[in-house]
């Protein structure tokens, strides 16, 4: 059970190395930068969510995610061909 416990705390440890390079990274902005306006406005966010919304939704035919599943391709035998 000791290997756990090595395993947990390498877990761990990677997310905190994770969490503090995300958080210098992003919000401390160590190599530099700024927000983009798009981002910190909260008027351009309200704007662009009304054009969003305005869109109308229109639906297409139905999407096959997997047509070998379906089985509706022709396969043809060596004789045939």
């Amino acid at each position: 059970m000791a290997n756990g416990k090595y395993i947990i705390s390498a877990l761990i440890a990677s997310f905190g190395v994770a969490w503090i390079c995300d958080t210098s990274i992003s919000d401390s902005k160590i190599f530099g930068g700024t927000t983009p306006k798009t981002v910190s406005n909260k008027e351009w966010y309200e704007e662009t969510d009304k054009k969003f919304q305005a869109w109308p939704r229109t639906a297409g035919p139905p999407v096959v995610m997997n047509p070998i599943n379906r089985q509706n391709f022709i396969v043809k035998s060596r004789s045939d061909s």
